[in-house]
């Protein structure tokens, strides 16, 4: 089919992860949120819209963040609150379509072209996964549509805060010409600066250059950005491929060198990487552990289960001897960050009848029960309550 004919949709949750906690802590509606690392290695994840008049943005040291926004709220990411919250978001976007390409947990782009003709235009679906996305979690999206990714993700970023606003082929050039060239996808911070060398300031001067003096300064994809520059955009949307792995890490703010909080923070982590996989329905064979001394050197160190598994105990039991081997072998340990990774999934097979893991399996049952009634957290085994005070 051809690009200018398809219906892409693109969808991105405003300020994610602050809008769930001002969300969960009504408190804090109007005020600015700061999500993120809160030690001095911190960085921010995300911001509420009233933090972001100070100069606050994602990405920026959260020392900086202070020092623009001293009076803001600043929060510890909450990452098994946020995905409870991206699970009922992308079962929105499966009921419209199977096509769906996630880039982030709050962010994907969806080809609705075969879903036309049952559900009705390309707004209608737009505004139907905003309204149903708002009903289901109290949360606001912003939605771009277009012909391509590029017209589609434009659109949504161009109408945020709250966006809705579609992008055709035809007012595709008229849209891109004055925005600044680096609002293009792939254009980075160091094409922006051989760009601006070249005199090119906007798309509209990117698309009407000399295609080969543009070649001159940024080689082979010269061709390929100024199509780009036109609203030309035949990339497909990828369908959402198998999970490879479910991983857990933290970074410290102060070097780690205790073996036993070492060891409660693996714990921590098994504990929430065996209940994604629970979640999802998946049973994991290889298990990874990272570990990153300071000041950026990392080491992995791997490990295979007897079976595939879910269980936090046969999980962290493996981690558990890769990390005090890689511990003892160092002559003064220390761990800037350490991580956990559960892959090598296989599909669950069904419990024979005298197979004892029913006991073994007991614990995490009733801990997922627990969790899913009063919250991610509410149970936690009582090794894990040491990180907690670090939090």
């Amino acid at each position: 089919m051809p690009p200018d004919e398809r219906s892409i949709i693109h969808v991105d949750m405003d300020a994610f992860y602050a809008s769930v906690e001002q969300l969960d802590h009504p408190e804090l509606r109007g005020m600015p949120v700061i999500v993120g690392g809160l030690g001095p290695r911190g960085v921010v994840s995300t911001c509420s819209y009233e933090a972001r008049p100070f100069g606050v943005r994602s990405a920026m040291p959260t020392a900086q963040a202070r020092r623009l926004c001293p009076d803001g709220v600043y929060l510890w990411p909450r990452m098994a609150r946020y995905e409870e919250f991206s699970v009922r978001v992308f079962e929105v976007f499966h009921e419209v379509t199977p096509l769906v390409e996630g880039l982030s947990l709050d962010e994907a782009f969806l080809d609705v072209t075969a879903s036309l003709r049952l559900l009705g235009s390309v707004e209608a679906i737009a505004q139907r996964i905003k309204h149903a996305i708002g009903e289901r979690t109290g949360l606001v999206a912003s939605v771009g549509m277009g012909p391509n990714k590029l017209l589609a993700k434009l659109a949504s970023e161009l109408s945020k805060p709250d966006g809705f606003r579609r992008i055709t082929a035809e007012r595709a050039q008229r849209e891109l010409a004055p925005l600044p060239v680096g609002r293009l996808w792939t254009v980075g911070k160091v094409t922006e600066q051989a760009l601006h060398r070249l005199g090119i300031r906007t798309i509209g001067e990117l698309a009407a250059c000399d295609t080969a003096r543009l070649a001159g300064a940024l080689g082979r994809q010269a061709g390929a950005m100024q199509a780009l520059a036109r609203g030309e955009d035949d990339r497909c949307v990828e369908a959402e491929q198998a999970e490879q792995s479910i991983g857990a890490e933290h970074t410290f703010d102060t070097d780690l060198a205790e073996l036993s909080l070492a060891e409660s923070w693996l714990l921590r982590h098994c504990e929430r990487i065996a209940a994604r996989a629970r979640e999802r329905g998946l049973s994991g064979r290889t298990v990874t552990v990272k570990l990153r001394e300071p000041p950026f050197v990392t080491h992995t160190r791997q490990a295979q289960l007897c079976s595939p598994s879910a269980s936090v105990r046969d999980i962290h039991e493996v981690a558990r001897g890769l990390l005090e081997t890689w511990w003892r072998a160092q002559r003064h340990p220390r761990l800037r960050l350490l991580g956990v990774s559960l892959s090598g999934f296989a599909e669950r097979r069904q419990q024979d009848l005298f197979d004892p893991a029913p006991t073994a399996r007991l614990p995490d049952e009733v801990q997922d029960r627990i969790n899913a009634k009063f919250g991610s957290g509410s149970l936690v085994r009582a090794g894990v309550l040491r990180t907690h005070r670090q939090d």
